[in-house]
């Protein structure tokens, strides 16, 4: 049935809202405000690329995300990335290289990508990509970090090149955090946070959301700490349970919707933070946003996936362009099934569906 939505004209809303509210966040930073009324202006020839694609039949993503490393520093309970065998601390031969990854922000600057989320691993470990993801000033890269290696060589890239965005993950006060992430990591991030609010560089913070944590990371003195931080996002992401046993941790209906009533009354208080959900708004975008709808996932050896949480490729970047990922047969039968649409348990429509995603790419998932 025809609903009438309009799937690229969301996006670019989406788009153009986001900019807006870190324009309004960073007033007060003249640096930061230059930066973002350039890519502005860089947004919107992105869109007018990407209207251009859709009028010719082809609908491309206003983000990528891309995970840049399989190393990291850290062990964090209940990471989808080490569960998923995609942090694995081994050796780089397969990896990325630099220049790949340049040739890669390359073409989808080219295509009309407005946003790569870089991640990993730990993305900082890769500094050379990070040089590179500078050079691409029509590009907002928020860059996902543990935030334990803001060396002061790193926080000046930070500075010098504003399409970098470090967000940095916590998982509420130190106990949770801790918890999570390992003792004295809190200390690390208060910290390097702190330094970064003292030179002026835009950041935002990461939070997991959990059925454990949702009622301290939603609440005023969680919110009044990041904001004496000198935080300017908050990014909440719905923990899936890809470590067996985890299950009870994954936020059901009622959790997302209290996240939901809550962020609809911080947005209008409108208090110098730009708040973001993942999955947030799927209902309003006719189902997840995975496979090339809203964005799609490239892993650190280049394979073109729909989504971090479900690692399964029929393409590699290192043999195929960005516009021939996105046309691959497995990104296409998903678009086209109804794996992507309805309702559904956990932040990923896919998780646990190997079988299906398995049969779409002739082989085993």
């Amino acid at each position: 049935m025809d609903t009438g939505f309009d799937l690229d004209r969301y996006l670019t809303e989406g788009v153009e809202s986001i900019v807006r509210d870190a324009l309004a966040a960073s007033l007060k930073n003249p640096k930061e405000t230059a930066f973002l009324l350039s890519y502005a202006l860089a947004a919107k020839r992105a869109a007018a690329a990407r209207q251009a694609h859709a009028e010719s039949g082809r609908h491309i993503p206003s983000f990528l995300i891309a995970s840049i490393t399989n190393r990291c520093n850290l062990h964090c309970a209940g990471c989808y990335a080490r569960a998923n065998n995609l942090c694995d601390d081994g050796a780089g031969d397969a990896l990325l290289t630099d220049e790949e990854w340049a040739r890669i922000f390359s073409q989808a600057a080219q295509a009309g990508v407005s946003f790569i989320l870089l991640a990993g691993g730990e993305p900082m470990l890769r500094r050379g990509v990070l040089e590179r993801a500078a050079a691409r000033r029509d590009i907002l890269f928020p860059v996902f970090t543990n935030g334990t290696l803001l060396s002061d060589g790193m926080l000046a890239l930070l500075d010098e090149h504003r399409n970098l965005v470090p967000i940095v993950s916590i998982e509420g006060d130190e106990r949770l955090t801790d918890a999570r992430r390992g003792s004295g990591t809190y200390a690390k991030l208060a910290a390097n946070l702190e330094r970064m609010h003292q030179q002026g560089i835009l950041f935002g913070v990461s939070v997991t959301l959990t059925t454990e944590n949702i009622d301290v990371v939603t609440g005023d003195a969680f919110l009044d700490t990041l904001r004496a931080f000198g935080a300017k996002v908050a990014f909440y992401v719905d923990y899936v349970p890809a470590d067996p046993g985890t299950e009870a941790l994954a936020p059901g209906d009622a959790e997302r919707a209290r996240l939901a009533d809550r962020l609809d009354e911080l947005r209008r208080v409108q208090d110098g933070m730009v708040y973001v959900s993942f999955p947030g708004d799927e209902q309003f975008s006719g189902g997840c946003l995975a496979a090339g709808r809203g964005f799609f996932h490239i892993n650190p050896t280049g394979g073109a996936e729909p989504c971090p949480f479900s690692p399964v490729s029929d393409v590699n970047l290192k043999q195929v362009s960005l516009l021939e990922a996105l046309d691959s047969p497995l990104f296409t039968q998903l678009r086209a099934s109804d794996l992507l649409k309805g309702h559904h348990d956990g932040a990923c429509a896919l998780f646990g569906k190997d079988e299906e995603l398995a049969a779409m790419r002739g082989g085993v998932a």
